[in-house]
């Protein structure tokens, strides 16, 4: 039986009625507002477009006046939106029909935990799996929170369409509902007028665990362990789903992340987790009504209801309800401790709130876990096992996976300011006056010397200290305060970007000694080192192999259960490097370094800077034995919403990242050594001669900076109010310091999608030309090697997202022959990529194995494709006279509905 993977992209005929009803509804919204000549302007676009007539829908644009370009921009940004909604909804729905059917689909949980459980070690995979998903604040999220929570009106809103078919709703009521979220819509700001704080950014991303990530990962946590003990396997302390959070302890480039930040970070989270224990504890409260008059309560339950102060005479026979209210009084108190805030929102009396002090605060969420467990051992003892299963079983989950805390923050910081701050340490502290002019050698003995031999604060002098260092110092001393307050899992990684030696890794290791966060025995925040460029990649093996080699990090690893986490970059060797060199040198180093750590006794686990994508083929095309129980993986801007906007998605891709890592870790390798070694050799030809095409129009046409600038809407982007961090490192222009983010999000505005396969045209091309039978050595890769599959499928997928007809006008924007030119270079590379890719793929048309996500594509593209014809023209006039006042916003608009309709930005 072939069991396919259930696509994020439904049948578009299966939502053909919902479609057509929104479309109907935001017509007749924008016919009422904006009147019948605008709107009939607006329709004839739509003609023209869909019988792609693209030199009169360009001709037709450019006679619209800036006026009728917001009515345009706003209607053709809304439309691919409202299109998204309607996918989402018809997916979630499918998820739940193939979850309550019992029906097969790639990644189900239930088939994976079937496989590995005929496995010796099923109960040890089972028990240790821990995949992390990581939330950040990247800046490819181009809707504002506002516009957010109006598509989550209409996404519950076309949920309940089926009811409205059936009669069990008026569908008037219905409509009108919806026509009034279309015209709030179609008159909401849809880009943010201000740049975002680093506080908005965490508010924002917190939003997503009531509604979606709490509920769906206690409710596949309890599923997990279910299918586990079905085979007899005891995994009680599983927890295969935790939750990351980039944002407030990120700081690498962003001077907004400090201290308060942090601690924000930290708090707010809290709060959250806080709110949903509370809240669920009044639930019992409301919901178990036992009276003694009926059962008998253990004696432990009796004494939880004796200490509350519950003391309203309708309780007196209602020993649980007391209890219950005991427990919420209890947290209540916790809260207010470790959070030092009053204004709670609980549903404790008055009276009782003012005397909380005489309640005992939980020291940890154990303790709190603990009393629970009383009430549930005395419910199951009186045979009230479903009571228990429906009301215990999810928040004793949560309790385990979030404690008091509900994600770890990483903390964040490039190698260069941890130099610095050393650098001033060491000669304050009289140790090195010249500390960044020695050597690398050098600087190992010193830093080795202070780590192991002086026990010793270096800030702890009288001597000034610049501004910087005084941030750095404050940063890490709020989080050895968070760590003691909220548990050690608050905060448990440092992650060092552009990690270029070893000494970039005990420099942070020196911060860390700081504050007591790590000493010579143990460690208690990991120093994790970030490779991001290609050298940085291939130096990696040499860097990892000398840090754990010291006693001193031994020691540091034992007291972490010798596991060393290493983060790897994608988008930043990507822009280095290319597409292949990019993807291959990840692909080597993952193996290599795990090599490594097995050699010494290490578990070797990684945290992948990828923003999206296909998680399930992108982890099982990982290197086999390269993931050890433990994976993380950022999740970033757009694709957050687009994963976790619903608990129904966000189950569902939980499960496909579960169940991909449980695949990989227990699975056998599919292709024998020797193919992988053959594999391996002709790789490093294909990719060697890719690089080569990549950096000889990148680094070396002293004309491709100016056409990068010139016709991709960067300045445009840079300028977006989309994240608290600045676009670039140094200023706009200097190429080396534009982040990976926004270099990618400006290709796919131009629809060149640049990042994501030049070079692997003609790489593949030379390789095939050079041995007749090299055409079906790569096919027979592409068959049977996950890696290469997962490689080749996503080339297939960005150029099926790209439409170089469009990408022509926006080179056209170039100023010189020669910087026009560079177009001529690309588009031959695209040509020559489609013919190579479906060679090897043996298909006709892209997408040709991926049905659903063409028909979502075939089916919005006319309208996207009018945004990037208006986002043109404005572009133009833009440069020529520049726009200003209301008329700002229209490029803004045009971007956003561009990054709607292609469903990723970054």
């Amino acid at each position: 039986m072939t069991v396919k993977k259930l696509e994020n992209n439904s049948d578009v005929n299966a939502m053909a009625d919902e479609v057509k009803i929104l479309t109907n509804l935001l017509n007749e919204s924008t016919e009422q507002l904006v009147g019948e000549d605008a709107f009939a302007k607006i329709q004839n676009l739509v003609k023209i477009s869909a019988a792609q007539g693209q030199e009169k829908l360009k001709k037709q644009i450019a006679g619209l006046n800036n006026q009728e370009m917001i009515v345009v921009a706003r209607y053709f940004a809304t439309l691919p939106l409202l299109i998204n909604i309607s996918e989402d909804v018809e997916f979630a729905s499918k998820v739940n029909l193939l979850n309550n059917t019992h029906q097969d689909y790639l990644g189900k949980l239930k088939d994976t935990i079937d496989i590995v459980a005929k496995k010796k070690n099923a109960e040890e995979i089972l028990e240790h799996v821990n995949v992390v998903p990581v939330l950040t604040a990247h800046p490819t999220q181009v809707q504002r929170k506002t516009v957010l929570e109006l598509t989550d009106n209409i996404h519950q809103l076309l949920r309940s369409y089926r009811e409205v078919n059936n009669g069990t709703i008026d569908r008037d009521e219905w409509t009108e509902q919806l026509r009034a979220c279309i015209e709030i819509l179609m008159q909401t700001d849809i880009i943010r007028g201000h740049k975002l704080k680093v506080a908005n950014e965490i508010t924002n991303v917190l939003t997503y665990y009531t509604k979606a990530l709490i509920p769906a990962i206690t409710k596949f946590t309890t599923r997990y362990k279910e299918l586990a003990q079905e085979h007899g396997l005891n995994v009680s302390k599983a927890t295969p789903i935790t939750m990351g959070m980039w944002i407030g302890g990120d700081r690498d480039g962003n001077p907004y992340v400090t201290a308060d930040t942090l601690e924000l970070s930290a708090t707010l989270q809290s709060r959250v987790i806080f709110e949903y224990y509370i809240k669920k504890i009044n639930e019992l409260y409301r919901t178990i009504s036992l009276s003694t008059s009926y059962m008998k309560p253990s004696a432990a339950v009796s004494n939880l209801s004796e200490l509350s102060n519950d003391d309203s005479p309708f309780r007196v026979n209602e020993p649980y309800r007391r209890a219950f209210y005991y427990i919420q009084s209890r947290l209540v108190h916790t809260e207010q401790k470790l959070l030092n805030i009053t204004n709670i929102n609980t549903f404790l009396k008055e009276r009782d709130l003012e005397n909380l002090n005489k309640i005992p605060a939980y020291q940890n969420a154990q303790e709190f876990k603990a009393d629970l467990e009383v009430i549930k051992t005395s419910l199951e003892e009186n045979h009230d096992q479903a009571v228990v299963k429906t009301g215990f079983t999810q928040i004793l989950e949560a309790i385990d996976i979030f404690g008091f805390y509900l994600a770890t923050i990483d903390m964040r910081q490039d190698s260069s300011i941890n130099e610095a701050c050393v650098a001033e340490l060491l000669k304050s502290a009289g140790i090195c006056d010249h500390y960044s002019d020695l050597n690398e050698k050098e600087k190992v003995s010193l830093l080795l010397k202070e780590l192991n031999d002086d026990p010793r604060n270096l800030h702890a002098n009288n001597q000034p200290k610049s501004e910087l260092l005084q941030k750095e110092l404050k940063i890490y001393k709020t989080a050895r305060q968070l760590k003691d307050r909220l548990g050690e899992d608050v905060i448990k990684q440092h992650i060092i970007s552009h990690t270029e030696s070893v000494s970039d890794m005990l420099e942070q290791a020196v911060m860390l000694k700081e504050y007591d966060l790590l000493d010579n025995q143990k460690a208690r925040i990991q120093v994790v080192p970030l490779f991001e460029t290609v050298e940085d990649l291939n130096n990696a093996r040499d860097i990892i192999k000398e840090y754990l080699n010291f006693d001193i990090v031994k020691k540091w690893l034992k007291s972490q259960n010798n596991y060393q986490e290493i983060m790897l970059g994608y988008s930043d060797s990507n822009k280095d490097g290319g597409y292949l060199a990019s993807c291959w040198n990840l692909y080597k180093a993952q193996k290599d370094l795990t090599a490594i750590g097995e050699d010494l006794g290490i578990k070797i686990t990684f945290m992948h800077g990828r923003g999206g994508g296909p998680s399930y083929e992108a982890i099982t095309a990982q290197p086999f034995k390269s993931i050890n129980d433990r994976i993380r993986m950022t999740e970033q801007g757009e694709i957050i919403q687009n994963k976790y906007g619903n608990k129904d998605t966000a189950y569902y891709n939980l499960e496909m990242l579960a169940s991909a890592t449980i695949d990989r870790m227990a699975s056998k390798q599919i292709v024998s050594e020797d193919h992988i070694d053959e594999f391996r050799s002709s790789m490093d030809k294909i990719v060697t001669e890719s690089n080569e095409v990549y950096r000889k129009l990148v680094f070396d046409n002293p004309n491709f900076i100016k056409y990068f600038f010139q016709a991709t809407p960067i300045k445009e982007v840079s300028k977006l109010n989309v994240g608290s961090r600045p676009a670039s490192r140094k200023k706009l222009t200097d190429f080396s310091g534009l982040r990976a983010i926004p270099w990618v999000f400006s290709w796919s505005q131009s629809r060149v999608m640049f990042p994501g396969w030049y070079g692997v045209g003609s790489a593949f091309k030379d390789f095939i030309d050079s041995d007749p039978d090299n055409l079906k050595e790569l096919q027979d890769m592409y068959k049977g090697w996950p890696f290469f599959h997962s490689l080749l499928s996503n080339v297939d997928m960005v150029l099926s997202k790209s439409n170089m007809e469009i990408a022509k006008q926006y080179a056209d924007l170039c100023e010189g022959e020669n910087v026009k030119s560079v177009f001529d270079i690309i588009y031959k590379e695209w040509q020559l990529t489609k013919q190579v890719i479906l060679q090897i793929e043996g298909h006709n048309e892209l997408l040709e194995d991926n049905p659903a996500l063409k028909k979502s594509l075939d089916y919005r593209m006319p309208y996207f494709n009018i945004l990037n014809y208006i986002q043109l023209e404005m572009i133009k006039r833009d440069r020529t006279e520049e726009v200003q006042g209301v008329y700002e916003s229209i490029i803004p608009i045009t971007i956003n509905g561009v990054a709607s309709g292609l469903r990723n930005s970054g």
